[in-house]
């Protein structure tokens, strides 16, 4: 099929962008979205023109490196996605495709459609984990926890950091990408120990860093390709509050 394709260019943060449009001739309805932005590079370094950057790592819904807004919407018009998992039959022989990086104060952009999550990196850093002895593994069974919590935990910490969260977001929220981190250590026995300083001081750099606040719209849940729920965005709230009481 034939597409028309409407990216966005930047050199730099520093720099002004715009759109520029390209053309592409017989993408394959099987290829990934990935591999058509892959073609659309070797057409432009074939024309010795600068290929477009963009993020991407597994290229199997793992690692959350890849990210990008597809007319509209974090990656793309599909429900539990990321782009490298979005196929060209969503889309139709004709189509023009708007394609721009997610838009947020805290991931400054670096060039065309790849931004700085490192962000990302410095929530986790600042309490994102469990401190423990480390040593031989403890037997499996010897600290019990009850299947309904280890379900909610393992659903929360299903979040792979891709940043489609904040892109939704009006306010460039990173609510559900905190509240995922603080729900899954939060509802296990060894994260209950560091819990009450965990939530206030994850909010905190959150709030530091410049992401907004959550007006509970429910893009965030809508766009994640994880199915992270608004849930622990709730139980984040709920922890935050016994915290500071």
């Amino acid at each position: 099929m034939d597409l028309k394709l409407k990216i966005w260019r930047q050199k730099d943060s520093q720099s002004r962008g715009k759109f520029v449009n390209y053309k592409l001739n017989d993408v394959s309805p099987d290829s990934s979205f990935l591999e058509m932005l892959d073609v659309l590079n070797e057409e432009l370094v074939e024309r010795n023109e600068e290929p477009i950057v963009f993020d991407h790592d597994c290229r199997e819904g793992i690692c959350g490196a890849c990210g990008m807004v597809i007319n509209g919407r974090p990656h793309g018009p599909d429900s539990l996605i990321t782009v490298c998992q979005l196929h060209m039959r969503k889309f139709k022989h004709g189509d023009t495709i708007v394609i721009e990086p997610w838009r947020a104060r805290a991931f400054p952009l670096i060039k065309d459609l790849m931004v700085d999550r490192y962000a990302f990196d410095k929530l986790i850093q600042e309490s994102g984990f469990v401190s423990v002895n480390t040593g031989s593994a403890p037997e499996a069974n010897s600290i019990p926890v009850k299947k309904h919590y280890a379900d909610l935990a393992m659903d929360a910490a299903a979040c792979i950091g891709c940043g489609a969260c904040v892109a939704a977001c009006k306010n460039a929220s990173a609510m559900l990408f905190v509240g995922a981190k603080v729900s899954h250590l939060t509802l296990l026995p060894q994260g209950k120990i560091e819990a009450k300083e965990r939530v206030l001081q994850m909010v905190a750099k959150m709030d530091e860093l410049g992401f907004g606040n959550c007006t509970n719209t429910g893009a965030c849940e809508a766009e994640c390709p994880k199915g992270i729920t608004l849930t622990n965005i709730a139980r984040l709230n709920r922890e935050y509050y016994y915290a500071k009481v």
